[in-house]
Parts: C-alpha cells; structure tokens; sequence
C-alpha cells in the first residue's frame, strides 16, 4: 500500500512542476511530463496489472499512452501524429481491456447513444479548424467514444464504476487537447486537460486491481 500511495504522490508532484514550468520552457516541462507517465504505469504494474487479461490490456493502453505522451511534446505536425496514432492504439487497448472484463452489448450501446450527443457537438465545434487532419481526429474521436461506450458497459455489469469515472476524465482531457492544437492555444489548456488525462490514466491504472 504504501508503494501505492508513492506512486501516486510521485504523479501528482510530477504534474505539479509539469504545469509549473510549461510556460517557461516546453520541452523542460516535458520531462516531468513523461515522469508522470512513467507513474501510472509503474502503478498499474504495482496494483497487478501483469496477472490477468484485463489488467495487461490496460497496461498495454498505459504503455502506448506513454509513447503518445512523448510524441505530442513535439510541435511538429508529423510527430503529432505519430502521438494520435499512439493514442489511438492506446484506446483500442483500452477497448479490448473493456471486452475481457465482459462488458455485455446493450449497456454498450445505450452509453454509445448518449455518447453521440457530446460527439456531435465536438464535431461541430473542431471541424472548420481541422484542414488535412481531419479523417485522422474524426478517427480518434471514433475510437475513444467507443471505448467510453465499452467502459460504461463493463462498470454496468461490474458495479465498478471508477472504470467509466477514468474513461470519462480521459475523454474530457482530450476535449483540451484538441482545443489547444486546433483551435485556440493557450496554458489554460494545459492547466485543465494535463491534471484531467493524468487523474483519469491513474484511475485506469487502479482497476487492474478488479480483475486479479
């Protein structure tokens, strides 16, 4: 437990002095930033993420977050998406974890449903600013508001519901992300989304402990 609660403090101080010196110089930052990623996967691998399907599809997630994290310090366009393929891979991970834990079909596409109300208005929103990238984001988009979908479905039939909690952080980090690339760059990005996409990986990483 105690190693736990290390990992986690060591995260979170990680992505303090990540948004501490964001603004002062970017690429310095990002060595916090992959500190941090290096956390949550040392945390799944602590909460038993290597003794069943679930917990290793996750930490294969974890794994290619880490790599995406790495890309997307980068502000060239052609590592940037070499950080949303990463990402996307990621997701499919995820969605793959979802399956192992038997998330059943229904629930998966009533949360689908819902989840197309929200992503219509992303759409609507991102679309104008996108150019040539976007069939690559409509893509991501696709791919995690599916796997948001399979996690609410998995929490339906598990009862644990911090899966869908991480999922959804996850994906409402993504919404700063995109709104930092496309359509208006700023530190208040940063400030919301990086605190959002690290406290929602570090909940995935803890639900490894479900399926041991």
């Amino acid at each position: 437990m105690s190693l736990i609660v290390g990992l986690i403090v060591f995260i979170s101080i990680a992505v303090g002095l990540l948004l501490l010196f964001m603004s002062w110089d970017h690429y310095f930052a990002g060595i916090f930033k992959m500190f941090a990623s290096t956390g949550f996967i040392l945390l799944c691998v602590s909460m038993g993420g290597i003794y069943s399907a679930y917990g290793l599809a996750i930490l294969v997630g974890l794994v290619l977050s880490w790599w995406g994290d790495l890309f997307l310090i980068s502000k060239s366009p052609t590592i940037f998406m070499m950080g949303l393929v990463a990402f996307f891979l990621a997701h499919v991970a995820y969605c793959v974890a979802f399956i192992f834990y038997h998330a059943q079909l229904y629930p998966a596409l009533c949360a689908l449903g819902i989840l197309l109300i929200p992503g219509a208005v992303l759409v609507h929103w991102l679309y104008p600013y996108l150019g040539p990238m976007r069939l690559p984001v409509l893509s991501y988009m696709g791919v995690i508001t599916l796997m948001v979908s399979l996690a609410a479905a998995t929490a339906y039939v598990s009862g644990h519901y911090v899966i869908l909690l991480g999922a959804v952080i996850f994906y409402c980090s993504d919404v700063f992300v995109a709104r930092d690339r496309f359509v208006h760059e700023g530190k208040v990005n940063g400030l919301i989304g990086l605190p959002l996409y690290y406290l929602g990986q570090v909940l995935l990483a803890l639900t490894v402990a479900y399926a041991r």
